[in-house]
């Protein structure tokens, strides 16, 4: 039942992410919202997601992680139920910040509890449970999500999509109050590294505050300043922190482990780009092609249903194929995304929706056989005593891709104005062929310290 309560917190805040995005449109037209706002409601949530992460880990690590997970999905439910009542859209974006928040909280502790009670293959095969319960979460997200959107009226459909957060987080709440119990911290002591959360934070914001806010030549230069002061004052603190025998919020050892630094690339740049296409998508069938909210999310369900179904099957190929699962499912995708975005070029509007369907039959496929065999490949070059941290960059990282990645799609599609159909291709077209790209670039990632320095048996036991 301690997987359980990791996987409903999983499905929840997966749930909660992918039904908003096909909501998006008539949230927009409901609230006035502008193209700015709308890439806060959407990249706001990975982004304090992010910042919770390794806060999060760092305090489950020393502090125990029950408390932690039990505060951080009460904040994410109570903050639902006051995104769904909202009235304007800054009290909305608020509220989206305040639950990923939460959210982060979560699942700063999920992955340190699965490397804390699994060990070799049976750890791969609870993060692939895991992964299935993210991507249940998916299936049903854009299905709910168009269904309310389009059974009720316009300006209730969106407020009943953000309530989906209520009941689901609500169970997940009374499952892990139940079943997830007290387990010993890994002698990490100390107090709370505040100031090194707090530089952390700003740098964060310094580098992705450009991406969801216009700004000139001059406050790029500004912020791209502050991000370098910040970088080496927080590099500083962090290693004058270790030396005084502190719990630094970035264990330094930990970050100077190249093979386990080249993995969180991975991850992020597939996380970043999966992220990314399932906007593009979202958009492109209800603003480009005309469609509803429901034939959007049918359109998406095929990749979820897909990543479902392989992420389950992903322990076993993990421990038949060990590094090489991971390889091949980065390179399907790369292949999926290069699809969709010949199928935009060519394919008439009647044929297109159905094109689309099934190249996301494919990518959902690889997704699901990758991401549990990578997070334990990345994880087998942490110890025991750093799980919930090591975790927890593992998922920022992954988490501040994708609201980079989702902020440079929004307003691909946003800043343009009024669009054609013409235009609408040539933006979705441009976006999958962007994401294709970033998924290429993980590859490369791979394939340089894997399979070469890594073999099945080294992380699955």
């Amino acid at each position: 039942m301690v997987l359980a309560s990791c996987a409903a917190a999983g499905f929840t805040s997966l749930l909660d992410n992918s039904a908003l995005n096909v909501a998006l449109p008539s949230l927009r037209r409901s609230l006035g919202a502008d193209a700015h706002q709308v890439e806060w409601i959407v990249a706001g949530y990975s982004l304090t997601f992010a910042l919770a992460l390794v806060p999060g880990g760092r305090m489950g690590d020393t502090r125990g992680r029950r408390p932690l997970f039990l505060t951080g999905m009460a904040v994410f439910v109570c903050a639902g139920v006051v995104a769904g009542a909202s009235g304007g859209v800054s009290l909305l974006i608020a509220c989206r910040l305040l639950q990923g928040t939460g959210a982060g909280l979560v699942n700063g502790q999920v992955i340190g509890i699965i490397q804390d009670s699994f060990i070799g293959l049976a750890r791969v095969r609870a993060l692939g449970l895991y992964t299935t319960a993210t991507g249940v979460g998916s299936v049903l997200g854009p299905g709910l999500g168009g269904m309310l959107v389009t059974a009720a009226h316009p300006n209730l459909g969106w407020r009943l999509v953000l309530g989906l957060s209520v009941p689901f987080g609500t169970g997940a709440l009374i499952l892990a109050g139940y079943h997830l119990h007290p387990a010993p911290t890994r002698g990490l002591q100390g107090k709370a590294d505040v100031l090194g959360t707090l530089l952390f934070a700003g740098l964060t914001f310094a580098v992705l505050l450009p991406l969801l806010t216009p700004m000139s030549g001059l406050s790029l230069t500004w912020c791209a300043a502050i991000a370098g002061v910040l970088i080496v004052l927080f590099g500083s603190q962090q290693r004058h922190t270790s030396r005084a025998g502190g719990a630094p919020l970035l264990d330094p050892d930990l970050l100077r482990h190249i093979p386990y630094l080249m993995g969180a690339a991975v991850a992020a740049t597939q996380f970043g780009a999966q992220t990314a296409a399932s906007l593009a998508l979202a958009m492109f069938v209800q603003d480009g092609l005309g469609l509803s909210a429901l034939f959007a999310a049918t359109v998406m369900l095929p990749m979820a249903l897909a990543m479902a179904i392989t992420s389950g099957l992903a322990g076993r190929a993990a421990g038949r194929f060990g590094p090489r699962a991971v390889t091949t499912g980065i390179t399907l995708s790369v292949c999926a995304l290069s699809g969709a975005g010949i199928a935009t070029h060519y394919a008439s509007p009647r044929v297109l929706p159905f094109s689309l369907a099934a190249v996301e039959l494919i990518y959902g496929a690889a997704a699901g056989l990758l991401t549990a065999p990578l997070q334990a490949q990345v994880l087998s070059y942490v110890p025991a005593r750093t799980a919930g941290v090591a975790g927890g960059i593992l998922q920022m990282v992954q988490r501040l891709a994708a609201a980079a990645c989702a902020a440079a799609v929004a307003g691909l599609y946003l800043h343009a104005g009024p669009h054609t159909l013409a235009g609408h291709r040539s933006a979705f077209g441009r976006a999958a062929v962007a994401c294709a790209c970033l998924t290429g670039l993980g590859l490369a990632f791979q394939l340089t310290y894997q399979p070469h320095r890594t073999r099945s048996r080294d992380w699955t036991g």
